[in-house]
């Protein structure tokens, strides 16, 4: 009787298994998102529509400061609603790519801590109080604002609370940024890769108060103002939004007599 030859084990590699990350890894919130802004766009741009069809999309759709500096009862209902759907118009192909770029980077960590809902919600807080500080600065104007520049920036202000490098040394890769405990206010202004990338946020602002643009058209106006609303909106109301707890401060030892 021949012997049963039992199956042959292959010895295990023991080199861990690398999992292949995507390349566009993006919350679904954060797809919807983009999707959103781009069909918004199309539909502002179909060649068929005439003037008079785009002049009063764009009337009822954009923000404009005048409409808050008369009695609301006599008027449309544009003021209800404009201080979020400015932020889904876009003026041009260059305007809409430059947003998008910046929320895929910005966006996804903050969508990724928060949840699909906060998001939204953050999403809507966030426009209204740009569009607002806007208003403040520019009373009675009759400028039509729209972007996501405003939302973009508030975004960026709540990342600086989390998505940066920790004070004490601790690095994460960019996909678990979220992860990170929420710095206070205080905290993130001790950081000096965030206080490093304020500067930088804000000089870039500055050059656009003084009309000077490094990306797009140049010729036409940027509301720097709604930028900076967005961006202290973001980074002094996170915790708001945030459902994740606040990193504690080390307990202090006590002193010896």
């Amino acid at each position: 009787m021949d012997d049963e030859q039992l199956p042959r084990q292959e010895p295990e590699d023991p080199r861990p298994q690398q999992q292949r990350v995507p390349a566009f890894n993006l919350p679904p919130v954060i797809l919807g998102s983009l999707a959103v802004l781009v069909a918004v766009f199309a539909i502002m741009n179909v060649p068929s529509w005439s003037d008079d069809t785009l002049n009063w999309l764009y009337f009822t759709f954009s923000f404009i400061p005048a409409r808050y500096a008369f009695p609301l009862s006599q008027q449309g209902l544009e003021w209800l609603w404009t201080p979020l759907t400015y932020s889904l118009l876009h003026g041009g192909i260059e305007h809409i790519v430059f947003n998008s770029l910046w929320l895929m980077v910005f966006a996804a960590p903050v969508a990724r801590r928060i949840g699909t809902l906060r998001y939204v919600i953050f999403w809507i807080f966030s426009s209204a109080a740009s569009a607002f500080l806007h208003a403040a600065l520019y009373w009675g104007d009759q400028t039509l604002l729209i972007g996501a520049s405003g939302v973009v920036s508030a975004l960026m202000g709540a990342a600086c609370r989390f998505a940066f490098p920790a004070m004490d040394g601790r690095r994460v890769s960019m996909g678990q940024a979220h992860r990170n405990p929420r710095l206070t206010v205080l905290q993130s202004l001790r950081s000096r890769t965030v206080v490093a990338y304020i500067i930088m946020w804000v000089a870039g602002n500055a050059l656009v108060a003084f009309g000077i643009t490094l990306v797009g058209d140049s010729s036409q106006p940027v509301a720097w103002d709604a930028h900076i609303g967005g961006f202290l909106f973001g980074f002094l109301l996170f915790a708001l939004f945030d459902r994740q707890p606040r990193e504690e401060e080390p307990e202090a030892l006590p002193l010896e007599e």
